[in-house]
């Protein structure tokens, strides 16, 4: 045997060694079942629902009860996947012990949410007339300053302020939509009067399962405001998960989990947000020191199939510190314009406090019957204090294009503006009702009481004092008169009553079609006002259509707002307790198609036509997110318009959606002798609102996305002080258009790669790293004016308050 052979001989035996060490560990392993049950949200077996592991690219699937059996070595992590028709999928990682001879997994798969399945095919699902329903999973990683699901909302409505999560459906303003989580009613504070005030929206898109917001002719559960509602069902978790994402404007974060008997579940989720540069991008320089903090929490335990306990709390504190510095603000026109050049002194200190808790106890004695019991509390404690001084200098400007342009050409006017205010204010409500939902055969009858208590303590503390030239405003030759001042405390206490009764009715034949038809009562123990809201919706699938993919729907009602607080409150201080409920009639049409085009994309237009007669309204004015209301006054007015709104996959697999709205809405003042002013466009008169939401990815790489918000609204109507009741005072604001960007690269998948299940990173769903490019475009988009007199002049200039320039953000976002 030569060398060469020895060589190779003893090669073959190391190689044979070292097989056998590295083969026996894994011959070790024994291969065990692993059964389970994959169930709906409602404990029913799904039946067909795929089950795989990695190394198992077939599968099993489950049968009508919804019972697998899949084998599977032991001793080793392994990563199940679980996917059913009409399910979101489900991914589990199971570890089973050597000693173990069997594991039973039990999961539960929540139904797919997305906008196309909202449809009525067979009267299964009782959708409203108005009522968008999306799902929140991506409202993270899409592009926008608010963030959250306001950010969604204020693309299909309109907006005016990129700084604010308020939104104004169909001529109403904020203080007439109606929020629910989990069928509490939730508010937001009152004094907040800017966009760079308001913090954080009270709904924390982590811990958000379903929405659904309706823009009109809601059923009668839904409540006594005139605009929307919008109601969010948080996640009942059914495993451990979590979310984290860190941007230039703040972090956020959240766990969720339940117990291996599925009994006890919680939630928590925490959001900061320190939006200094975006405020930074302001015309007004200065040191802004923002801080928004928000804590929630969900838990909740079943006792039984049919008791189960839920509480939620939440924690909110916004805090805005400001020290400004100075402004220069150019305007008016091509041949004629101006410079604002002004400096600072003096500060600015708010804070928001706010707590809200909620406990729901329900019951469910069969698949047919619901009741629940709600107890709720909310309290807040709210200052608003600054000492400001502005000294201005009003020029004119040079607009030649062959000379200097901008520079100065001579001075128009100078003066000082001293702002003093110590407002503070603390409100607690308190809320206890009850819900019942019977069904009988074709009938689903829903009905309901809540008694509501309402305590403010008010403090009012506020004056200006403008000096123009040496002269005070309004000018006086003996006295330094004040240009305004408030002083005034309110304590009110007072209690309401609400109940409602409504029955959804299904008829079957050629036509399928619902009935909605219910009514709310309302009792105010304070102006003792008794109001009685019908209300009425029906939806027909017509017998042509074969697929049954069209839907028309009708919806009619009376909706009725009794005051709250802000409108029974003058912004000079004085309340009017006796003031009545604002009311509207509401008459609604419109049709949902559901088609497929481009290679079977799915789709979804909507159109929508609507008219508002209302009377007993409390007139106001809209300064930045501030409403000031004159309830001392009434008025009449109407609202009407329509919507088109096209949902689907403009790129295929990336939801788009696109939305064109037309509003008229005006209002007439009563006047002392009983008479009736000339119509004026109310505050919320927007016209034309278009708003897009766009998303795209590379061909090759579907994991770097594109995201796109484009908003164009027409100006709103803006009055000049004094002059809100008076036709003919009134100009109109620019309009806003905005557009976002942004470009988010996948920079890991847990539902489609495979990593080794040791691996840290086997633990996260998804990683996302987004650049976001706010206000592409850098239009100066103005939220309001302010309106400067020089005394040495005849002329009021009128200098706008701009919003924020353009501004680069950097996120990323991690969920596990």
């Amino acid at each position: 045997m030569n060398q060469k052979t020895q060589y190779i001989q003893r090669l073959s035996i190391l190689l044979t060694f070292f097989i056998c060490i590295f083969i026996a560990p894994a011959n070790a392993q024994e291969i065990i079942s692993l059964k389970g049950q994959v169930m709906n949200d409602k404990g029913q077996g799904i039946n067909q629902a795929q089950v795989t592991w990695q190394q198992d690219k077939e599968g099993v699937e489950t049968d009508s009860l919804g019972f697998f059996e899949i084998q599977v070595p032991t001793e080793k992590k392994l990563k199940i996947t679980i996917t059913a028709l009409g399910y979101e999928p489900e991914y589990k990682n199971v570890r089973i012990e050597n000693d173990k001879k069997s594991l039973f997994l039990k999961v539960q798969m929540r139904e797919l949410s997305f906008m196309l399945d909202n449809v009525e095919v067979v009267g299964t699902k009782r959708n409203q007339i108005g009522q968008i329903s999306f799902n929140p999973e991506n409202a993270g990683i899409r592009p926008d300053p608010t963030g959250g699901i306001e950010g969604i909302i204020k693309i299909l409505v309109g907006s005016k302020n990129e700084m604010s999560s308020q939104y104004s459906v169909r001529g109403g303003n904020f203080d007439e939509n109606l929020v629910y989580i989990n069928d509490f009613e939730v508010y937001r504070p009152f004094l907040v009067r800017s966009g760079q005030q308001e913090g954080l929206s009270v709904i924390n898109p982590d811990l958000t399962a379903k929405v659904d917001f309706s823009v009109g002719g809601f059923q009668a559960r839904l409540g006594d405001k005139m605009s929307s509602a919008l109601e969010i069902k948080y996640k009942r978790p059914r495993e451990f998960a979590g979310s984290f994402m860190a941007s230039l404007l703040g972090f956020q974060g959240h766990l969720e989990n339940h117990s291996k008997n599925d009994k006890f579940y919680y939630m928590i989720g925490v959001r900061s947000k320190t939006n200094q540069v975006l405020l930074q991008a302001q015309p007004t320089k200065g040191q802004y020191i923002p801080a928004f903090l928000d804590v929630q929490g969900v838990a909740g335990y079943q006792f039984s199939p049919e008791w189960n306990l839920e509480a939620i709390i939440n924690y909110s504190r916004n805090k805005f510190t400001f020290y400004p510095e100075s402004s220069t603000e150019f305007f008016g026109f091509l041949n004629q314009a101006y410079v604002l050049n002004s400096k600072y002194e003096g500060s600015e200190y708010d804070q928001f406090e706010s707590g809200f808790s909620g406990l729901s106890l329900s019951y469910s004695p069969n698949e047919n019957s619901q009741y629940k019991l709600l107890l709720s509390g909310y309290t807040t404690k709210e200052k608003e204090t600054y000492d400001l001084s502005q000294t201005y200098l009003l020029s004119a400007v040079e607009t030649d294009l062959g000379k200097n342009v901008g520079e100065i050409l001579y001075s128009l006017g100078s003066g000082t503006v001293m702002n003093h205010a110590r407002n503070y204010l603390d409100a607690n409500v308190i809320n206890i009702g009850f819900k019942g939902i019977n069904t009988l055969g074709r009938h689903s009858l829903q009905w309901g009481a809540n008694l509501q208590t309402v305590q403010v303590h008010d403090e009012l503390k506020e004056w200006e004092y403008r000096d123009s030239a040496g002269y005070s405003q309004p000018h006086h030759p003996s006295v330094a008169a004040m240009y305004y001042t408030y002083d005034f405390k309110n304590d009110i206490n007072y209690n309401r009553f609400s109940a409602y009764i409504q029955d959804n009715i299904l008829f079957d034949g050629d036509n399928v079609s619902t009935l909605n038809v219910g009514a709310r009562l309302n009792y105010s123990f304070l102006n003792k006002e008794i109001l009685i809201s019908p209300r009425l919706q029906y939806s027909i699938v017509p017998n042509f259509n074969d697929k049954k993919n069209i839907i028309f729907r009708v919806a009619t009602g009376l909706y009725q707002q009794p005051p709250f607080y802000r409108e029974m409150r003058n912004f000079t201080g004085p309340l009017n307790t006796a003031l009545k409920a604002q009311k509207s009639w509401q008459a609604i049409v419109g049709m949902d198609w559901n088609f497929i085009a481009w290679g079977e994309r799915p789709f979804k237009l909507t159109a929508e036509l609507f008219y508002k007669n209302m009377w007993d309204l409390t007139p106001y004015e809209i300064d930045n997110v501030r409403i000031r209301y004159y309830p001392d006054r009434s008025a009449v007015g109407y609202a009407y318009g329509g919507e088109v709104r096209l949902f689907g996959d403009l790129v295929k697999n990336a939801e788009s959606w696109i939305s064109l709205g037309y509003l008229k809405t005006e209002n007439k003042f009563l006047k002392a002798d009983g008479s009736y002013t000339a119509y004026i466009p109310r505050p919320t008169d927007q016209r034309v609102n278009f708003g897009m939401y766009f998303s795209d990815y590379l061909p090759r790489n579907k994991n770097f996305k594109v995201f796109l918000n484009m908003l164009y609204s027409t100006g709103l109507p803006f009055s000049m002080p004094g002059k809100a009741f008076e036709p003919g005072f009134q100009i109109r604001v620019p309009d806003y258009k905005r557009v976002d960007i942004g470009f988010a690269t996948l920079l890991l998948d847990g539902k489609r790669g495979y990593r080794p299940a040791y691996s840290l990173f086997s633990y996260l769903d998804d990683v996302w790293l987004s650049l976001e490019v706010f206000n592409l475009l850098g239009n100066l988009n103005t939220i309001s004016y302010d309106w400067i007199q020089p005394l040495d002049s005849d002329a009021s200039f009128l200098v706008p308050n701009r919003l924020t320039s353009r501004l680069i953000n950097l996120k990323l976002a991690i969920r596990f």
